[in-house]
């Protein structure tokens, strides 16, 4: 399926249970791993003590029960034989004159470790040092069942044979609640996956204090956590236990369960281990701090299996903005607070007062104009020292210059208008070049002459230019070098294109002045060009930039997986092909490697760029995020794509 690519089906089961009947118990743990057979998991995690359950209370310290335990993860462990797959599941364990809370983890007719709690909760409605010791009272580091010398310590990572990535590690409840969790350890030994076996009770606000518990500890470990917590058929004695379970990567919910449920219920899904270790190459502080050199971690082998499953976790097409509306405002109003801050202290810090920006009525140009408003405001500054300068040229239509021009003037800001027509034909016959030629230089000209006379009113001035150009364009090189490619401030300069169209609408959504509100969604509806050859005989633009180099949407997608986690371009067409279901893949194919052919070949611009704020995960900027050579080979890349 997609070891290829990293990935690993991950589950979390709370079974129906009775407290106390192991053989009830062990019955519904073989109905669940049926079920995660059927589905395709490859790894899936019971919860805390799920043979017994969790409140047996008094009862642990009696011999029937414990001898049931035993016969009960026997019977599970043979069971093992006939359903593929590595499971997890909670039972007590004797051992050193003492009992112990474990989690075993079983595959092919095999316990392949006994792992016991390391801190016992004994506060509040927890009391569980009446029945259980902690690890750190455990003498043994076997224990032998039916012959079989079993590990029994915490200090061990359970890895796939052929493959490191399918590392993980092992810790119960309370481990992730104290002030150092194992899991710390266990993942810069090399684990990428934890597997916390849990009975976490109900209390007020608990629900939504543990969900963040789990993420927080995923991000900062940067790994894939499973949480599988005790059901609502525990003792209600004292306490409700809701069955809570989570898959979270790096901080991100990959599939969370609904509580309460009287039934057994299994969450899982596809954890990107790929993408795991690609970020922990990235974070060079991973490895700065190993609170205990000395300790040796045991790695146990398992077979795993690859079953033969479509991908079910989901990939979304715009995975630079927020898919919930909410979140989506915030994070907008956040960023333009980023862009406009930093053109602030800019301003400050040269103390100029002044702002020189083309207009051109097209996305780019407007959020820059508006990011220049909001600087202003923070400074008190009077919007007339913003020039907004509006240069028609061969292509430019009565509709994006109308909407430049009116643009500037709704928000007080002073318009200047330069034709470059005339000078562009002076330097068409300046250099020889034909002025019916509508090629590359055609192109340029118009381009590098616009850049001119903007850095040259800044001279006159005394303003600064303000750069337009977005992040999309920078890692497709769609800009002319020492033209639309130079300012001496780039506010969008990290800004990928699907996001601009989002911040440019929730800027009109937040508009109060009708006027603004309705030029701003015309040019939201207006095609995104760059105006450079003519239109058509009835003014409508002909040059659409995604016609030439493919949707944005896709490309911003590529350059996510390409840069945020180091994805290689097949895996990126795996997911873009599993993402993007309605285009056809022979279209997402030769975008792909239009990407990657520009992404290579452009790099020399995005070598010498201009000042400009991080806003996201990703910069091109080569002071920041990406230092790459300008003459770096991409046949390798492109050769791999082509054997598709």
């Amino acid at each position: 399926m997609n070891k290829r690519f990293g990935f690993v089906r991950v589950g979390a089961v709370v079974p129906e249970i009775k407290v106390s009947d192991v053989a009830f118990n062990v019955s519904k743990h073989k109905d669940a791993m049926l079920d995660a057979n059927a589905k395709g998991i490859e790894i899936t995690l019971f919860p805390e003590l799920s043979l017994t359950g969790y409140t047996c209370a008094d009862l642990f310290l009696n011999e029937h029960l414990l001898n049931r335990a035993l016969e009960g993860l026997k019977e599970l462990r043979d069971y093992t034989k006939k359903v593929k797959g590595v499971f997890i599941v909670g039972v007590p364990i004797r051992r050193d004159n003492q009992l112990f809370n474990c989690g075993a983890v079983l595959e092919n007719g095999k316990i392949l470790g006994l792992v016991p709690k390391t801190y016992i909760p004994n506060y509040g409605e927890f009391y569980e040092k009446r029945w259980f010791s902690e690890d750190n009272r455990r003498i043994s580091e076997t224990i032998e069942i039916d012959g079989d010398i079993i590990p029994f310590k915490t200090n061990i990572l359970f890895q796939e044979k052929g493959d490191d990535r399918r590392t993980f590690g092992i810790e119960i409840c309370e481990d992730l609640w104290c002030t150092y969790p194992p899991s710390n350890e266990l993942t810069i030994h090399g684990a990428k996956m934890i597997f916390n076996l849990s009975a976490s009770n109900e209390i007020i606000g608990k629900d939504s204090y543990r969900k963040s518990l789990v993420k927080s500890q995923s991000e900062k470990t940067i790994s894939a956590y499973i949480y599988a917590s005790s059901g609502i058929n525990e003792s209600t004695t004292d306490l409700v236990f809701s069955g809570a379970s989570f898959i979270f990567e790096n901080g991100k919910c990959l599939a969370k369960n609904d509580r309460f449920d009287f039934n057994t219920n299994i969450i899982y899904n596809d954890v990107d281990l790929a993408r795991l270790e690609s970020t922990r190459y990235k974070d060079i502080s991973y490895m700065g701090v190993i609170k205990d050199k000395d300790k040796k971690y045991d790695v146990i082998y398992f077979d795993g299996y690859e079953p033969e499953n479509e991908l079910v976790r989901e990939y979304e097409e715009y995975p630079f903005v927020p898919t919930s509306a909410l979140d989506r405002a915030n994070r907008c109003e956040e960023i333009l607070n980023i862009q406009a801050y930093a053109l602030a202290k800019r301003l400050k810090a040269t103390g100029i007062k002044r702002c020189v920006i083309g207009i051109s009525g097209g996305l780019d140009s407007t959020l820059a104009f508006l990011v220049i408003i909001k600087a202003y405001k923070i400074l008190g500054l009077d919007y007339k020292d913003i020039y907004g300068i509006t240069m028609p040229g061969f292509g430019t239509t009565n509709r994006t210059y109308n909407n430049a021009c009116e643009f500037v003037k709704l928000y007080g800001a002073t318009l200047k208008e330069v034709n470059i027509k005339e000078s562009c034909l002076q330097h068409f016959k300046d250099i020889d070049h034909d002025k019916d030629v509508l090629d590359v230089t055609y192109e340029n000209v118009q381009a590098r002459e616009r850049t001119q006379v903007l850095m040259d009113y800044a001279n006159k001035v005394g303003g600064l230019v303000i750069g337009t150009g977005d992040l999309s364009e920078l890692a497709l090189g769609w800009c002319t070098y020492n033209g639309d490619h130079m300012s001496m401030y780039a506010v969008n300069v990290s800004i990928p294109k699907t996001l601009v169209r989002f911040l440019v609408k929730y800027y009109a959504d937040t508009e109060e002045d009708e006027k603004r509100k309705n030029i701003i969604l015309d040019i939201l509806d207006t095609p995104v060009s760059p105006e450079l050859l003519p239109p058509s005989e009835s003014g409508e633009i002909l040059q659409v930039t995604e016609d030439t180099i493919g949707p944005y949407v896709l490309h911003d997608f590529f350059l996510y997986h390409f840069l945020r986690y180091g994805a290689d371009p097949v895996k990126i067409y795996y997911l873009a092909c599993e993402t993007f279901k309605d285009t056809k893949k022979e279209d997402i194919k030769k975008w792909l490697m239009v990407f990657v052919r520009r992404f290579f070949s452009q790099q020399f611009k995005r070598s010498c760029l201009p000042d400009g704020p991080k806003v996201g995960t990703i910069s091109v900027s080569p002071r920041g995020d990406l230092r790459m050579p300008s003459d770096a080979s991409v046949s390798d890349w492109i050769k791999e794509l082509e054997e598709l």
